[in-house]
């Protein structure tokens, strides 16, 4: 299944900064109805994303009734992602 869409960049602080892309709540929800089969514990589910050229593979983290994307550090530098950059995403379940 793939998914497209645009989302502001955000910061979350966890043991380190990290840039993340939360999921619109349309996508969310998609991802949602097929978490069970997907994910692989604790409710993260692993993906295949792209950002400008650069694909990547990560895992999504299920926060506060959502999702986010984390964008690797180089995913970051590649394609210039800050945080309150507007991102296109393409994101594949599984």
């Amino acid at each position: 299944m793939e998914l497209e869409f645009a989302a502001i960049a955000v910061e979350w602080r966890g043991p380190a900064p990290f840039v993340f892309v939360p999921l619109p709540p349309d996508e969310a929800e998609v991802v949602a109805e097929s978490a069970r089969e997907l994910t692989y514990g604790w409710g993260v589910i692993p993906v295949r994303a792209r950002i400008g050229a650069t694909d990547f593979t990560t895992s999504l983290f299920p926060r506060d009734g959502g999702y986010l994307l984390p964008v690797k550090v180089a995913v970051q530098r590649a394609e210039g992602v800050g945080v309150g950059d507007e991102v296109h995403v393409v994101l594949r379940l599984g």
